[in-house]
């Protein structure tokens, strides 16, 4: 027999340790914070980091040194009147005062910080970005960003009903899912639903276990593991049982829950002797029926995979076909080729037509197509694998580049949207400057665009007579994408220079419009 884990849920039936309202369902509406308070409790947190080697928090020490010296130079340059873009006030609720408006200079930088304090995961500074979240949505209820935020660190904090209201406020408020928020709250409410008739399940199978409901939750599991430990598994049971549907009843963290049914469900499989258990019957000791168990874990797989994917309609995307880096180089041999790149002088041109006549027309990312300036036809769709921006569009061919390959393939479970493509590039095109190429970050330190590691990839095919980029000005004159995708920052890793420098180098012929690289 194994010997039964001594890690308990955490108490939330106590009055003293339950979150305001018996639940976290409270945390979806925002509470009214004022600038200055959140400025003060990120300065307080600054001091609180150390160095250390915890890469995520020395990520978020960097963002909240950023964020205070914008808000120090803006108050500087407030006081002496050299500021082209002040600090501005308003006046506070009842009259008394005035309260700092947040602006756009410090917008940014504030929700820098609120996503990098979700990235480290830890308590201290989720309750960060909470607060990041309120104080934000306090002066701009319309806030997309902040919106999203909320709902991301609800999810993880396990408040999984207020994370739902949440994303839904975001979706409210954009026209572009390129994040793929419908599909994650589609897949947060089936899994609340597998989850509730898992319990359900339990609940009617023990009856016992009601006696035990309205009473601690860490009592109850201890003396559980405790009567487990001497064999009484009948007796154990409804103890374990009752604590699981108190956790539900009072609204623990969905992670909480699911750790507690993780080890209900095995000190259960153990009992009844199932195979690879590593336990054996015990005889007339009150055990599950093995095929109420099958239904429990087949249950609790379904409730955990659709949180983490969302539910997956057609397991086959469709019928798309994978396309290895052989395959994908025998469809394009010999024919012309051109790549759009989302600039502003892509979408302030006229030359649709021409584009509409090459024999394969590459976009990228969060393209928009306007069809006398950009064309209408899209062949090949190149994109990184972080967003979901344009995955809904009929295609031909779907690259996605990514440079981690559990994170890459979590993507494409999540993203792809069946019958949109009729091939998708496999694991041989998913990052093709580092895996083809074997560039690595010693002679190419800046992560290559999608825009670079398609161009790359075709100047190393090298099959097809005419390679032209139109548009690409490396942002000189600006963005032109989807609008829900304008407000993303033309991001620091990428290493333009580089890449202009490496076309350049290639180019045959030049105007303002193309560069002719075949």
């Amino acid at each position: 027999m194994t010997k039964a884990r001594t890690r308990w849920p955490r108490q939330r039936d106590a009055e003293d340790s339950l979150p305001p309202e018996g639940g976290t369902s409270h945390l979806a509406t925002v509470r009214p914070t004022e600038l200055e308070t959140c400025l003060r409790a990120c300065a307080a947190h600054s001091g609180k980091l150390v160095a250390g080697l915890d890469r995520r928090r020395t990520a978020l020490a960097e963002a909240l040194r950023n964020l205070l010296a914008t808000h120090a130079t803006m108050e500087q340059q407030t006081s002496s009147g050299a500021s082209p873009i002040p600090l501005l006030r308003r006046t506070a609720k009842g009259g008394s005062g005035s309260a700092l408006v947040l602006g756009d200079e410090l917008l940014d930088p504030l929700l820098a910080v609120g996503n990098k304090a979700l990235d480290c995961g830890y308590e201290d500074e989720l309750k960060l970005a909470i607060l990041i979240t309120d104080t934000v949505l306090t002066q701009r209820k319309r806030s997309r960003a902040g919106w999203r935020l909320r709902a991301r660190t609800l999810e993880a904090m396990g408040a999984e009903i207020a994370a739902v209201e949440a994303y839904g406020h975001y979706l409210d408020l954009t026209d572009e899912d390129g994040f793929g928020v419908a599909a994650k709250t589609a897949g947060l409410r089936v899994g609340a639903e597998r989850q509730s008739e898992l319990l359900r399940k339990l609940e009617r199978d023990c009856p016992e276990a009601a006696a035990f409901a309205g009473r601690s939750v860490t009592e109850s599991w201890a003396e559980g593991l405790a009567l487990h430990g001497r064999g009484d598994w009948n007796a154990a049971r409804p103890r374990l049982i009752g604590a699981l549907l108190t956790q539900d009843r009072v609204g623990a963290p969905v992670p909480e829950i699911q750790e507690a049914l993780a080890q209900y469900l095995g000190l259960a499989l153990e009992v009844s002797g199932a195979a690879g258990s590593g336990g054996s019957p015990r005889g007339n000791a009150g055990t599950d029926d093995l095929a109420l168990l099958t239904d429990l874990i087949a249950l609790y797989a379904e409730q955990r995979r659709t949180r983490m994917r969302g539910p997956i309609v057609d397991p086959t995307f469709g019928g798309v076909e994978w396309t290895t880096l052989g395959e994908f180089r025998n469809r394009i041999a010999g024919k012309s080729i051109c790549l759009i790149a989302n600039s502003q002088r892509v979408g302030t041109g006229s030359i649709g037509a021409e584009i509409d006549a090459y024999d394969l027309v590459v976009r990228f990312n969060s393209y928009k197509i306007d069809p006398s300036a950009t064309g209408k036809r899209t062949d090949i769709h190149a994109t990184i694998h972080k967003h979901g921006f344009n995955w809904d569009q009929k295609v031909h061919t779907r690259l996605v580049f990514g440079g981690v390959s559990g994170d890459w393939k979590y993507s494409l479970r999540n993203r792809l949207v069946p019958g949109a493509q009729q091939y998708l590039g496999d694991e041989s095109l998913r990052w093709p400057l580092r895996d083809i190429g074997k560039v690595g970050a010693d002679v190419w330190p800046a992560i290559p665009t999608s825009g670079f590691n398609m161009l790359w990839l075709l100047d190393y095919l090298d099959v097809s007579p005419q390679l032209d980029l139109i548009g690409f000005d490396f942002y000189e004159s600006g963005a032109y994408r989807l609008p829900a995708a304008m407000k993303m920052p033309i991001t620091s890793v990428h290493e333009y220079t580089s890449e202009k420098a490496w076309v350049m180098e290639r180019a045959q012929s030049v105007t303002d419009m193309r560069i002719r690289l075949r």
